[in-house]
């Protein structure tokens, strides 16, 4: 395949040292390049808590199309069409304004509640019969021309007639409210010739032929964003379809339609699909409509695939498992439920992304996953061009596609904060805590989300705070700089204490909280892995063990992606106030525990305790403690039998211990 690519040569230089897919890209790659390409131009139901709210609600769009003489030489992209809106509004009005680019688009006349417009400024203004209040439906009809003029939306040429809108699109080949966050259903008429087949959203309510003519009418009963509204159409487009049985209740079929040129062989992808769609289905639950399906287009689409709703688009040729999987993964992250704003982009691309990864993993064995995740992140880190992930300006002025869609930024550091999510919570509360954003039928499923929306899901369904892990991540540029430092100290009665200092030292970026796994060597006596929560820069972590350690290793694993780091033998790391002779009593224990510990003098003193995932089970408090002897009880029986981590805390020091509880 000849690439369009808009990087330099030494990154793709530096791209050809990781293992890749059939073709060489990941299929995140290849959505990337394909947006990058399209103009971006002016930005600007169903929706979530935080979405935005705007005058009037779209329920419907009604559209039909005479595009039949499109398929032939010259290939013209002139076409009529007709388009009813139905309307609720949501404030007191006598007026709505639809985005229609006029460069594209010329409005004929206006009829039903319409009763005169104004088109400027790609804003067509519909004036009302009466004032509307909030709460009443109206419905709107406008005729219109779409102009023989190249615009980035509308494609004609060889046999072929599509649209591709993401992200403003739409609005150049029909009026529309143009925002991702006003969904609505839609019907889709189209006459074509009758060797045309055309697919579009939702399921084939018709096709009616007559003599030379065919009228397609798709339907979508289930809300839709207008900028994933599609069609595409063929002369002698091949189709075969795949029927996918659910494996849980009602155990019904779904069918997957193979849009394809002659020439192309989708085989393997069709015997793939019921693998990914049972994966998939094991991971978010029900496959969100009543059809799906895919169409290769022709060479106008340049570059990767887009997630048209139950249709995804994809280049010529483009039938590659990666990239299948990753827009595949948008029927749930973005078409079902769809960033509310441009700002929100990660709850698409990250996830289609990170998804894509895991993909790989269920097909090749978890280190493939982990080896694609990690070089998502040394993607990033290699080509960081230093702006956050979003940024809440965007909601209301965009940034150009090279931003929006920046394949460094919108899909390799994005997809890499769903993994250090899942290693922050755990597998079982991470997989627990999708499944549960897929299926909130009140505030997400077939509506839109914004990044709080999610954020506030994710602490409801953890049950924990991490509102703290995402605000960074998400809002900040950039990423933590480690130089850290470790010593060794004997400390008498054959006991040894490890030192472990945590230093961010970044200029680009504040200090960035992450719990961190240190991995503590003893030679042929085996490693001990200890996970600590770092909350504040150069923060002192002290361990102690009844033997001598030999290494140590920060982040063994790998978990903190995003990260540059050293770790380094260094000296004056023993705690100024707290004496490292900090004990547990009993231990093992199923019951009370005390904590013994002295101070050299009068300090703040808290103290805690973790699971081994680095959960806060119970927190003391901070309290003033004088300088001497001191005990804190607390009760461990209430816990679980098994391991944990007790933490006393002076200032920016933590004094780490290992407490077994056992059953009563």
């Amino acid at each position: 395949m000849k690439l369009r690519i808009l990087l330099p040569f030494l990154l793709l230089s530096f791209l050809s040292s990781f293992a890749q897919t059939e073709n060489g890209m990941q299929g995140s790659e290849i959505c990337a390049h394909g947006k990058l390409m399209r103009p971006l131009g002016e930005l600007k139901s169903q929706r979530s808590p935080g979405s935005p709210v705007h005058s009037f609600d779209v329920l419907n769009y009604n559209l039909d199309f005479d595009i039949y003489h499109c398929y032939t030489s010259p290939f013209p992209k002139s076409f009529t069409a007709t388009n009813i809106i139905t309307f609720k509004a949501v404030d007191a009005l006598s007026f709505i304004k639809l985005n229609a680019v006029q460069s594209s688009l010329q409005i004929s006349s206006v009829g039903h509640a319409a009763t005169s417009f104004t088109h400027a400024a790609d804003t067509l203004t519909l004036f009302l019969d009466r004032e509307y209040l909030p709460g009443e439906i109206a419905e709107v009809r406008i005729d219109y021309t779409h102009l023989n003029v190249n615009d980035g939306a509308f494609f004609t040429g060889d046999g072929f007639v599509f649209t591709d809108s993401e992200p403003q699109g739409a609005r150049k080949w029909f009026p529309c409210w143009d925002e991702p966050y006003d969904k609505s259903t839609l019907t889709l008429r189209a006459k074509v010739p009758s060797n045309v087949k055309l697919g579009s959203n939702g399921r084939l309510a018709d096709s009616l032929t007559v003599a030379d003519t065919t009228w397609f009418t798709w339907v979508s009963r289930d809300p839709v964003a207008t900028y994933i509204m599609v069609m595409a159409s063929r002369v002698n487009y091949n189709l075969d379809i795949v029927y996918w049985t659910k494996p849980g209740p009602p155990y019904d079929t779904i069918p997957f339609r193979f849009y394809y040129n002659p020439g192309e062989n989708p085989a393997p992808i069709k015997n793939q699909i019921t693998l990914l769609a049972d994966y998939f289905y094991s991971l978010f639950g029900d496959h969100p409509f009543e059809k799906d399906g895919f169409a290769t287009l022709s060479p106008q689409f340049t570059w990767g695939g887009m997630e048209n709703q139950t249709l995804t688009t994809l280049c010529k040729g483009c039938w590659i498992s990666s990239l299948i999987a990753h827009e595949f993964t948008h029927q749930w992250f973005g078409d079902m439920i769809t960033c509310a704003t441009w700002a929100d982009v990660w709850l698409n691309e990250g996830f289609a992304t990170f998804y894509e990864a895991m993909w790989n993993g269920r097909l090749n064995g978890e280190q493939a996953y982990i080896n694609q995740i990690r070089n998502n992140a040394a993607y990033y880190l290699a080509t960081n061009p230093g702006w956050a992930i979003s940024n809440p300006d965007w909601a209301v002025n965009n940034p150009g596609t090279d931003v929006l869609f920046n394949y460094s930024i919108t899909y390799m550091k994005a997809s890499t904060i769903l993994h250090m999510y899942r290693y922050v919570v755990g597998d079982s509360l991470f997989f627990h805590s999708i499944y549960q954003y897929a299926n909130d039928t009140v505030n997400f499923r077939y509506k839109t989300a914004t990044i709080p929306d999610f954020i506030n899901k994710m602490n409801e369904t953890t049950g924990m705070d991490v509102s703290w892990f995402f605000n960074q991540w998400l809002y900040q540029p950039n990423h933590p700089v480690y130089n850290n430092i470790y010593s060794f100290h004997k400390s008498g009665n054959n006991q040894w204490d490890v030192h472990f200092r945590a230093n961010q030292v970044q200029t680009n970026a504040p200090f960035f909280k992450m719990p961190l796994e240190i991995k503590v060597s003893f030679g042929s006596a085996g490693d001990t892995l200890i996970r600590v929560m770092n909350d504040e820069n150069n923060q002192t972590f002290v361990f102690q063990f009844d033997r001598e350690p030999k290494g140590l290793t920060f982040d063994p694993n790998q978990n903190i992606l995003l990260k540059q780091a050293s770790t380094i033998v260094g000296s004056g790391l023993i705690p100024a106030a707290v004496n490292p002779q900090f004990n547990l009593e009993p231990n093992p224990t199923s019951g009370m525990v005390s904590a013994g510990f002295a101070l050299s003098k009068s300090s703040d003193i808290s103290l805690a305790l973790f699971d081994l995932s680095g959960r806060k089970l119970y927190d003391s408090g901070t309290h003033k403690y004088m300088a001497g002897s001191h005990i804190i009880r607390f009760d461990a029986g209430k816990y679980p039998s098994g391991s944990y981590l007790v933490t006393l805390r002076e200032g920016s020091q933590v004094l780490t211990r290992k407490l077994v509880i056992t059953g009563k």
